[in-house]
């Protein structure tokens, strides 16, 4: 496991200055894709995957996600971070066990959310939420694996726009041991500023899924790593859908045409 030891030393290193961008691919050919335009890491992306599949997010089963992640850190040389949703359990022991499944996996961090699929109570409660980033850092601590642990929360993911409760709970988060930061869907310089000053010197990751800010912007604000979530996956989609409407509707082709050469993509590869 010499490899996966020194992609978790190298993503650790990463976190430590600078700001990088983690794209996230959903399978195999993607990831190799990213890695061969050279970026430093990768993260898997719990939408673009669970598409792959013919399901909505949050629709895969533990055991399928950590097939996934198996298959993403095998084809790659860069750490891969996974997105492990809310660790697939709710009680600390279960996502604890859950964790030390995935950090055995080849990946180099991975994320544990806090938010519940229900709309009634979309986030879990907040000592719950800090028990779970801290037993997640228990088990990658007894696993030995030292993963980069990320605490997610998905306040403004799932109807609950409230920095204030953001920033208490990333802060709370970072004490439990989370190594990394983050709260997807914040948009304004404000927030990003809220977060980071509320938990440096940990680094926080910014998700970025719309055009509202530039690499070197994020950067000048603190922001130590970006992700894109399941925008690529989205963009690989829209481009589907519009070429296969086209034939659906009107029995032309015209986007068939300036397409890239798969096939010559991955001939590079060794």
């Amino acid at each position: 496991m010499k490899a996966t030891d020194d992609r978790v030393v190298t993503f650790h290193r990463l976190h430590a200055s600078g700001c990088f961008v983690m794209p996230n691919p959903w399978d195999v050919g993607s990831a190799r894709a990213l890695e061969q335009m050279g970026f430093k890491a990768l993260a898997t992306t719990s939408a673009g995957f669970a598409w792959t599949l013919g399901r909505a997010d949050n629709q895969i089963t533990r055991d399928e996600a950590l097939d996934h992640l198996r298959a993403i850190a095998a084809a790659v040389t860069v750490p891969v971070n996974a997105d492990f949703e809310g660790g697939f359990a709710v009680d600390p022991e279960h996502v604890a066990a859950n964790v030390k499944l995935a950090a055995a996996t080849g990946i180099a961090g991975l994320s544990i959310e806090d938010s519940t699929g229900d709309e009634a109570h979309p986030l879990h409660d907040f000592d719950l939420a800090v028990q779970r980033v801290r037993a997640a850092r228990q088990a990658i601590d007894e696993s030995g694996a030292g993963v980069v642990l990320t605490g997610r929360s998905e306040g403004f993911v799932c109807g609950r726009p409230d920095i204030d409760e953001t920033v208490r709970r990333l802060r709370a988060y970072s004490e439990a041991g989370a190594d990394c930061l983050y709260a997807p869907r914040i948009e304004t310089v404000d927030q990003i500023t809220a977060i980071i000053a509320a938990v440096s010197p940990k680094p926080v990751n910014l998700l970025i899924n719309a055009p509202f800010i530039t690499v070197a912007e994020a950067a000048a604000l603190g922001v130590r790593r970006i992700s894109v979530g399941g925008t690529l996956a989205r963009t690989a989609w829209a481009g589907f859908l519009q070429a296969a409407g086209e034939i659906a509707d009107a029995g032309t082709f015209s986007r068939f045409q300036q397409l890239p050469k798969v096939d010559e993509l991955f001939r590079k590869r060794p």
